[in-house]
């Protein structure tokens, strides 16, 4: 998949909040070739997920050896970093494919894409209201148990 500034910027080819840090490129570019079994050890995915991927558009069609072996490169991990990221938000699986054909289409997709992001964003914001609400709860009782030793519920 051919990223655009814009996405890689949003997978971590440039240095920002979505760079995997943590997971550097094993191999430096041009000599990044990697077969399915490696990016699963790269990525945690299993090796049926990423097929799975590739099968239903969120990646794109992965080159292969002359053996028909897959060969993914330091692009297809930032996308698989970014799809990672994308995962956590709790954004559906159709609409991880829809940004990835967004993506395949080109720039002038660029509000369409914004808007999903923006939306997915929303309800992430929505959620953390959730959650964090939920943990005021729980401190509470936290503290309660702590402080007075009460067993009420």
């Amino acid at each position: 998949m051919t990223l655009t500034q814009q996405e890689r910027t949003a997978t971590g080819t440039e240095d920002d909040l979505c760079a995997s840090v943590d997971r550097p490129h094993p191999r430096p570019a041009g000599q990044d070739r990697y077969s399915i079994s490696e990016v699963a050890a790269h990525t945690g995915l299993s090796v049926h997920t990423l097929r799975w991927y590739e099968r239903i558009g969120l990646m794109q069609h992965i080159d292969r050896s002359h053996t028909g072996q897959r060969r993914y490169t330091n692009q297809d991990l930032e996308w698989l970093a970014f799809v990672g990221k994308l995962r956590l938000t709790g954004m559906a699986v159709a609409d991880m494919v829809r940004y990835a054909d967004l993506v395949r289409q080109g720039d002038h997709t660029y509000p369409q894409r914004r808007a999903l992001l923006v939306a997915t964003r929303a309800e992430v914001t929505r959620r953390m209201a959730e959650l964090h609400s939920t943990l005021a709860v729980l401190d509470f009782k936290i503290d309660m148990y702590t402080t007075t030793g009460e067993h009420s519920a």
